[in-house]
């Protein structure tokens, strides 16, 4: 249980500081030092959250990065979806938490939607949306994987690498989907966008589903071929 208590707590976190930061710097090709704020936002989050609650649940706090952990043999399918619940709670949770602030502190929403996710970067487009995510996730989780084997052995620093991993891809996607790579962050603000302020938030919240998924199943798959030809040629 005290492994999805540290997801639940590191997803409303992740959500609370990440987009709480696009929130108020604001994410536009005309003030591009709010792509960079909050690309270290998200990634910093993950540096903290590592090294604090990764030697609890090791620190997935993302749907995706579960689902890469499964494939990789990391955890069983029944964990991996009760991580899936407490990821998405805990998401829906922080995002309750900045329309509390926001709300009630009358604070400017520089991105007017909690940092939901959407599809204006690419003009609306379905396929280059999961294109991007799909990306965007497999770089990510690839990376993940990689660290976190015991053939990569890099210890202490992965909290650091996963990290810089995620600002990264944050610096390519924020112009063009608002960067998920994570369903759980995009499903919370979307559904407190939906609430409060009664649009089609919840539309297109499939798009950040299927293509971090299917990136993150793909990463995982890949590296363990490559892990057992390396094993072979050993």
């Amino acid at each position: 249980m005290k492994k999805y208590v540290a997801e639940f707590f590191g997803t409303l976190v992740l959500v609370l500081l990440g987009c709480g930061t696009a929130m108020l710097v604001g994410c536009d090709a005309v003030n591009g030092g709010g792509y960079v704020l909050t690309a270290f936002a998200f990634g910093l989050v993950i540096v903290a959250m590592a090294y604090s609650i990764g030697n609890i649940s090791g620190c997935h706090i993302n749907p995706a990065v579960s689902l890469g952990v499964f494939i990789s043999g990391g955890i069983k399918a029944k964990e991996m979806f009760c991580y899936w619940i407490s990821q998405c709670l805990g998401a829906l949770a922080g995002a309750g938490l900045l329309a509390g602030i926001f709300e009630l502190g009358g604070v400017e929403d520089m991105t007017h939607g909690y940092g939901t996710n959407g599809l204006g970067g690419v003009n609306g487009s379905i396929c280059a949306g999961l294109l991007v995510e799909f990306l965007l996730t497999f770089v990510f989780v690839l990376a993940i994987v990689g660290v976190t084997s015991k053939k990569g052995n890099h210890g202490s620093f992965a909290g650091l690498v996963i990290g810089f991993t995620l600002v990264l891809v944050h610096i390519l996607g924020i112009g063009l989907t608002g960067t998920s790579v994570n369903p759980a962050r995009s499903l919370g603000p979307a559904i407190v966008n939906a609430i409060i302020n009664d649009t089609q938030a919840l539309k297109d919240v499939w798009v950040f589903w299927v293509g971090p998924l299917a990136g993150a199943a793909c990463a995982a798959y890949l590296y363990k071929f490559l892990e057992a030809d390396e094993k072979k040629s050993e």
